[in-house]
């Protein structure tokens, strides 16, 4: 039960880092590179695309995450185990 929760944690943390971290390297991804300073660009897009685009690959990084996490909340719970010691009785 513990490392059910462990894991959930974790998935929702890494669902999190994801939301953060994903957006920005989506722009990084799609920016244009080797352009003149200041030059402007000249296109035409379409906007359903584009949005089915960034969704997809928004969830398929929360996903990601969400899967990182939950293996690090499981390494964390089994190394947050305690081993039980069972207490030895004398001998007479």
């Amino acid at each position: 039960m513990k490392a059910l929760v462990f894991m959930l944690v974790g998935a929702m943390l890494g669902i999190v880092a994801a939301s953060f971290l994903v957006p920005p390297m989506l722009s990084w991804y799609t920016s244009p590179g080797g352009l003149p300073q200041g030059a402007q660009i000249q296109a035409v897009v379409q906007i359903p695309e584009v949005v089915r685009y960034v969704t997809s690959r928004l969830l398929t990084g929360q996903a990601i995450g969400a899967g990182i996490g939950a293996v690090l909340g499981l390494m964390a719970a089994y190394m947050s185990r305690t081993k039980t010691v069972v207490p030895v009785q004398p001998t007479l």
